[in-house]
Formats: structure tokens, C-alpha cells, sequence
């Protein structure tokens, strides 16, 4: 990936990550949805486009993509609804163009033993950022024009949560790609296994949001913990023990905490907790782990992914990234006085990821 698009990558990142703390300054607006759209969607989106398409540069339909990418987010913020349901169908269009570039229309592969899970993760991905945006019109259709499900939940800053989902399946297929092939029949197993129950457990997990079914969130939160341990097992079994393992490890773990965190945000809400601070508390830090704590470690992989070894050492990198992603920003969402030596930390530590020297050198476009 050349420079000038890592360049662009890091100052989106940062800019999204700048917008969730916007409240402190801009009290009358509601920047939640921006920052994770400009994070999830522009950024992760695109990421996920080119690492598919491998061709090492942008394409003019990649540069489409990350220009309405914007667009969308930001008119979905200032709630021109209209354009956003038109701009979403054009994304669409783009991301099944790509999609049916790699792989079939009907994803066959999920059933086969013979595709690796990596390639099933992969495709799965990008048909869950397919899905999100056609549903992302659905919500906005529900929510501001004709009302067909009655759901509290069916709305647009439900669903914006759900472009996090295609950024993680795609950091899970790198983290299966750097796998040894599984000659015991029982990790082969276990890579089937979690491929399903991660999959369609976020799937369910949704359903069960619509409806509100509390317990039955819980039980499937549950669920999907052990599932991402299990995967947690299979890296420290099987990964290649190249420098990017110790990064996609370290965001296993972030993983791990996001359920963890998830599983408590549902307890709270069960239990009928009145006091708003500990669901805002809760609910901060399980976004924060997810997006710039495990998300990130999978997109900082994917873009340096054939410059490895890079001259970084990981673990003070490893360190830093969770002063910024378990300590800082959590500080900050609710302490000004924190925001801008936050910001600049996550900008210090992006910088490394993407501009530390590797192996490979590849020419600007």
C-alpha cells in the first residue's frame, strides 16, 4: 500500500476517532453515528474493498466507494435521509460489483469443507457490508417515513453499529489466513465451528436486539465469548509466528473484552440499573475496545500486510495502542481536558503502525 493512501487512511482514523469527543465542544449535536460511520464504513469499507481486489492501488471504483463513503455519512448525520437511502444504493451496487469479482453470487463456499475458513470469513465480510447497507435504508425507511416494524431498536443508530461487524470478519480472515494448515481434524473442526457460530450468533444477536429479548441476548453473548476464545486458542496453536501475530493477538484479546463488556451492558440492562452512568460507561468502553482496539488491529494489518517485518518493536507499540484504546479514551469521552493529548497519542501511535519501515517497497501512485 503506498504512502499516500496509508496517509489517508491514518487521517481518516484520526478524524473519526476526533468526532467522538466532539460532544465536549459541540454539546447540541450527536457525533456518535458520524465518528463510527467515518471509522466502520469510509475506512474500514474501502479497506476491506482493496485488500479484496489486490491489485496494490486504488481503482477508480475503490476511489467511488471512499468519496460516497463520506457523503453518506455525513448526510446521514445532518438526517438528509432521501439522499443517503440513494447514496447507500449506489455503495451497494459497488460492493457486490467487487464481491462477485472474488466470489460467487450465492455463497456456496460457506458449505464446502474444501474452502479454508479464512476465504469464508473473508467472503462473509463483504456480504455482511452488502447487507448493512441495504438494511441501514430499511431503518432509515422504518424510522422517517412509513413505519412497517414496530421496534424500538429498528432504528438508523442501531444499525450503524453493524458496519463494525464486515471490519471484524475481514480481521478475522487475516488472522486464519496466518494459520498453519490444520492436519488434526479437530482444529479443522474448531475452524468450522467458529466461522458458523461467529457469523450467524451476530446475526441472531441483532434479532434478538429487535425484539428485545434480554436473556436471550445474554445467552448468545455468552456464546460468541467462547467462540472468540476459541479462536483466541487456534492463533496461539496455530499462527504463523511472524511480527503480525503479536499485533492480531493483541486484538483477539481487545476482542475478548468487547464480549465481556457486551455481557455486562446486557446484565445492566436486565437488572434494570436506573443510574444512566454506568450504561454510558458500559457502553463507551465496549465501542471503544471494538472499533480502535480490535478493529484497528486487523486494518493496520491488512495495510502493512506485505510489508512485514516492519522496524517496529511491537511490544511498546502493542502497550501503547492500549494506553490510547483501555485507558485514554475512555478518560476523554468524559474529560475534555484529556482530548487533545488522547488524540495526539493515537495519531503518535497510528504514525508507527503506518509508516515504520518493512520489507516491502511498493511506488506511489
Amino acid at each position: 500500500m503506498s504512502k499516500s493512501l496509508r496517509l489517508t487512511f491514518m487521517t481518516t482514523m484520526t478524524i473519526a476517532l476526533s468526532f467522538g469527543f466532539m460532544h465536549h465542544f459541540i454539546p447540541n449535536y450527536n457525533f456518535e453515528r458520524l465518528h463510527i460511520f467515518l471509522f466502520n464504513l469510509c475506512t474500514g469499507g474501502t479497506i476491506i474493498l482493496y485488500f479484496t481486489m489486490d491489485k496494490g492501488r486504488m481503482t477508480k471504483r475503490l476511489y467511488l466507494f471512499f468519496v460516497l463513503s463520506f457523503a453518506y455519512a455525513f448526510l446521514a448525520f445532518f438526517e438528509y435521509y432521501m439522499l443517503a437511502i440513494l447514496v447507500s444504493l449506489v455503495l451497494f451496487v459497488i460492493v457486490e460489483s467487487v464481491r462477485n469479482m472474488k466470489f460467487n453470487f450465492f455463497p456456496s463456499d460457506f458449505f464446502t469443507l474444501k474452502v479454508p475458513s479464512a476465504k469464508k470469513f473473508h467472503h462473509a465480510s463483504l456480504l455482511c457490508l452488502s447487507i448493512g447497507l441495504l438494511i441501514s435504508i430499511v431503518a432509515i425507511i422504518n424510522q422517517e417515513y412509513y413505519t412497517f416494524i414496530h421496534s424500538e431498536k429498528l432504528t438508523l443508530n442501531t444499525f450503524f453499529l453493524g458496519f463494525s461487524f464486515p471490519v471484524s470478519l475481514i480481521s478475522l480472515s487475516v488472522m486464519f489466513t496466518t494459520m498453519h494448515k490444520a492436519n488434526n481434524n479437530i482444529f479443522r473442526l474448531l475452524k468450522v465451528i467458529c466461522f458458523w457460530t461467529i457469523t450467524f450468533g451476530v446475526v441472531i444477536f441483532f434479532v434478538f436486539i429487535l425484539f428485545e429479548a434480554i436473556f436471550l441476548e445474554l445467552t448468545i453473548s455468552i456464546i460468541l465469548f467462547f467462540a472468540v476464545s476459541c479462536v483466541l486458542y487456534l492463533y496461539i496453536k496455530l499462527g504463523i509466528k511472524e511480527q503480525q501475530k503479536a499485533y492480531l493477538t493483541s486484538g483477539i484479546f481487545f476482542l475478548l473484552m468487547t464480549s465481556v463488556s457486551g455481557v455486562i451492558y446486557i446484565l445492566i440492562y436486565a437488572y434494570g440499573y436506573t443510574d444512566p452512568i454506568y450504561k454510558d460507561m458500559t457502553i463507551v468502553y465496549h465501542r471503544t475496545l471494538a472499533l480502535y482496539g480490535w478493529n484497528i488491529s486487523g486494518l493496520a494489518v491488512i495495510c502493512r500486510f506485505k510489508d512485514f517485518p516492519i522496524m517496529l518493536h511491537s511490544g511498546p507499540a502493542i502497550i501503547l495502542h492500549w494506553l490510547i484504546v483501555a485507558i485514554l479514551a475512555q478518560i476523554s469521552f468524559f474529560n475534555s481536558n484529556f482530548v487533545l493529548i488522547t488524540i495526539a497519542i493515537y495519531l503518535l501511535f497510528l504514525f508507527a503502525i503506518f509508516f515504520s519501515k518493512g520489507t516491502h517497497k511498493m511506488k506511489d501512485f
